[in-house]
């Protein structure tokens, strides 16, 4: 079985995170969810990126990252949206990795904001709907083609529809036909890693 350090969203620790936590924990794995928000969660998306701007992006990522101190080094990395960012910057930097799971964003692996190479023999998974106007809109599906391309094991799969968190069942984004698939798929990727 696999321990995964999950890094929630910029809507915080909700219920819907801790939901698919407990899926995963169902399974046999251990999962740790940090709060990096202190017990606060948004309504939106915009309200959760204002809280995360006045706190500091650096700030909050580098405290997610100081997580994994008191942990093992041999965790898989898993992060939706601005905890997608935490979680493959451990995955690419910090030794022993068994893997990353990047749900609804990715960050590319050269240029200016890159971690550095993606690490040798360290398998990943990104997640995200083919019309996100974030994941597609914003260029996170190009850096996830990037990594695929690039990375010896590595998948992206791509879902039909528009919703971001489509994985939160505590959310209006809440896709339950797509999440059953993606966690059909983590659960695969846990149990082989």
């Amino acid at each position: 079985m696999a321990e995964v350090l999950l890094f929630h969203h910029a809507q915080g620790l909700t219920p819907g995170v801790i939901a698919f936590a407990d899926e995963l924990r169902a399974a046999g794995h251990t999962v740790h969810t940090p709060d990096l928000f202190d017990g606060q969660t948004f309504a939106s998306i915009d309200e959760g990126m204002a809280h995360i701007k006045a706190s500091g992006f650096d700030e909050l990522r580098a405290r997610g990252v100081r997580t994994a101190d008191d942990l093992p080094n041999d965790l898989v990395y898993a992060g939706m949206s601005f905890g997608e960012a935490i979680a493959q910057e451990l995955a690419q930097t910090r030794p022993g990795a068994r893997g990353a799971l990047l749900f609804f964003s990715a960050i590319p692996i050269s240029g200016e904001w890159a971690f550095g190479p993606w690490p040798t023999g360290v398998p990943v998974q990104i997640h995200g709907m083919d019309n996100d106007p974030i994941f597609v809109g914003e260029g996170d599906i190009d850096a996830a083609r990037e990594i695929v391309a690039n990375v010896d094991d590595a998948e992206l799969f791509l879902y039909p529809g528009d919703q971001h968190y489509f994985a939160d069942s505590s959310l209006p984004s809440y896709d339950p036909d797509a999440t059953a698939l993606l966690t059909e798929r983590v659960l695969a990727f846990l149990a082989r890693v």
